[in-house]
């Protein structure tokens, strides 16, 4: 693991009761993984469910949190980052409170300071929702 649950708000813009990931299990300029343990007082939980928005928001915090990390290697404030387009979501299954999500995000293309990532949010390997998105750095927006 390289960040726990303790540090885990040094390296992703989000904040309270916002945050949808737990832990940063890997990250380098193409691929981050990590993990989010669904608990009951989080945002978006419904009947004992998560809900689809957080689904989407853990795949993108799961991005915001690769790029966050290495920023954090080269001592540079974390950016904000905007979801620009969602493609080919598909949600399988929701998890329970209780229920350890694993998300990967893998970057596929970068343009012009648009990342295409392809995101994939899992259980115990049986995925339970998967997209692409463009996401855009707000330095990017600003230039």
């Amino acid at each position: 693991m390289l960040v726990d649950e303790d540090q885990i708000l040094n390296f992703i813009p989000q904040r309270p009761p916002f945050v949808m990931i737990s832990t940063i299990l890997y990250a380098d300029l193409v691929q981050t993984k990590t993990t989010f343990v669904i608990k009951e007082d989080k945002v978006f939980v419904e009947n004992n469910y998560l809900t689809e928005p957080a689904l989407i928001e853990n795949m993108a915090q799961t991005a915001a949190a690769g790029v966050g990390y290495q920023f954090g290697l080269k001592n540079q404030p974390v950016p904000n980052g905007f979801i620009g387009a969602i493609k080919s979501l598909q949600v399988h299954n929701l998890p329970k409170v209780g229920s350890i999500l694993t998300t990967t995000v893998d970057v596929l293309q970068e343009v012009f300071g648009v990342t295409l990532i392809k995101a994939q949010v899992e259980i115990g390997g049986d995925v339970l929702a998967s997209c692409e998105m463009k996401i855009v750095l707000q330095n990017n927006i600003e230039q």
